[in-house]
């Protein structure tokens, strides 16, 4: 094509010309063309890229997607708001089938990429234990794990691991106070079902440490059946359960759906009428699903307000799902997932200059005490690597997972459907 001078032909006249239309024109037309622009298109610089490693297939797959689609859901309402600084927020997620040998290598993947400034909202305890040291050793902030595990909660804190959620030892010690304080129970009527790794351990644990508060004396003399990760083998652990007499009360589960909820099954069968309280791991909604009528009375603690809440953030969270994709039901798992990404989005919010993993962990470490509506008291330090130390007890009744509060646990061992007054 002939220079017509407009990208510096020879002849001065069009020279002359394509000065002013630079000088003049361009500029016009650039303003009019950004301006009409959705904000998304217009960056103010590369995208802010995070990962996940997490379970999008196998037995803990529900939970994996919902807390993906809970952070997409935040990203995404971010971005359409004109992101951070312009900057665009983008999500990599791998599949590890809540199998610890596959997340290593995919946290090799995600932190040994030079664009990836953290890893959000990875699922579980044996995946946790394998992930940990690759962000340790790459220095990648890793946020918001789906896990209460201890291992994620040292003291003093590793520098790159940071949660939101609440402990399971605080899970397990809220209902170990209910059941005795509230109840009336003692210790001797209370069993655990938990899993055979650090996931269940780490409930056990923290159920155990409660219990002595409350006097144990000999963890021995509490009932405790375990089954192993990824199989709905329970026969054993219930028959270490009975093998306790007198029979329990009250079993404390540490466990995925599908196990406690063959656990649950089989106690039913077999006549048990002891009161089931499950952490928030076991995905309230599945196991649900999976116990039908059976599971009227059992009890799931969260470690978020219930979906359906009027809560600030909580409604923010539901208009944000439905615009991620109307097709999801709203769950407790993509609400965390959409609160963990929102912690972490008011810290970088707050970073003035560069953003790097080493100025996002400096950001989360100083949110101080926050709030992002959630109802409950927020705070992060170089010294508080927890955000949340709140629990929200639930309860499925008539098939339908409700609110409920501590002092209903007499009524619902009792039998009764209706919340206290």
């Amino acid at each position: 094509m002939e220079d017509s001078g407009i990208h510096g032909g020879k002849r001065g006249g069009w020279a002359c010309l394509n000065a002013q239309w630079r000088c003049s024109v361009f500029p016009l037309l650039c303003a009019a063309l950004f301006s009409s622009l959705p904000a998304h298109a217009n960056p103010g610089g590369p995208p802010l890229v995070f990962g996940m490693s997490t379970a999008l297939s196998g037995p803990a797959s529900g939970l994996g997607q919902q807390m993906q689609a809970g952070i997409l859901a935040a990203f995404e309402a971010c971005n359409r708001t004109g992101g951070i600084g312009g900057r665009m927020l983008e999500l990599t997620a791998l599949d590890d089938g809540y199998e610890p040998g596959r997340t290593a290598p995919n946290m090799r993947t995600l932190c040994g990429r030079e664009d990836m400034l953290g890893v959000i909202g990875n699922v579980g305890t044996p995946t946790a234990v394998a992930a940990i040291p690759v962000a340790m050793a790459t220095r990648t902030p890793f946020f918001g794990a789906f896990t209460g595990a201890g291992v994620l909660r040292r003291i003093p804190p590793d520098r790159y691991v940071i949660n939101y959620r609440a402990s399971y030892a605080e899970e397990t010690g809220a209902m170990v106070d209910a059941l005795i304080g509230q109840a009336g129970l003692v210790t001797a009527d209370i069993a655990f079902f938990t899993q055979r790794d650090a996931y269940g351990d780490s409930g056990y644990t923290g159920g155990i440490a409660a219990l002595k508060r409350h006097g144990l004396v000999d963890p021995h003399t509490i009932g405790h059946g375990r089954y192993e990760r990824n199989s709905v083998a329970v026969e054993n652990a219930m028959a270490d359960i009975l093998a306790t007499t007198p029979h329990p009360k009250a079993i404390i589960m540490v466990g995925a759906y599908k196990p406690c909820a063959a656990f649950i099954l089989l106690a039913r069968k077999l006549g048990l009428t002891s009161l089931f309280l499950n952490v928030s791991f076991v995905g309230a909604d599945p196991l649900r699903t999976a116990l039908g009528e059976a599971g009227n009375g059992v009890l799931i603690t969260q470690v978020v307000p219930h979906f359906a809440d009027a809560l600030p953030v909580v409604q923010a969270y539901r208009e944000a799902l439905v615009a991620h994709d109307a097709a999801l039901q709203p769950s407790f798992g993509s609400l965390e997932g959409y609160v963990s990404a929102t912690v972490l989005l008011t810290a970088l919010r707050r970073i003035s200059g560069e953003i790097t993993r080493e100025t996002i962990v400096d950001a989360l470490e100083g949110l101080g005490e926050f709030d992002i509506g959630l109802g409950a008291p927020l705070r992060l330090s170089a010294e508080e690597h927890q955000a949340s130390h709140t629990v929200w007890p639930t309860v499925i009744r008539d098939e339908v997972i409700v609110p409920i509060s501590w002092e209903e646990l007499v009524s619902i061992m009792a039998g009764g459907q209706e919340p206290a007054e």
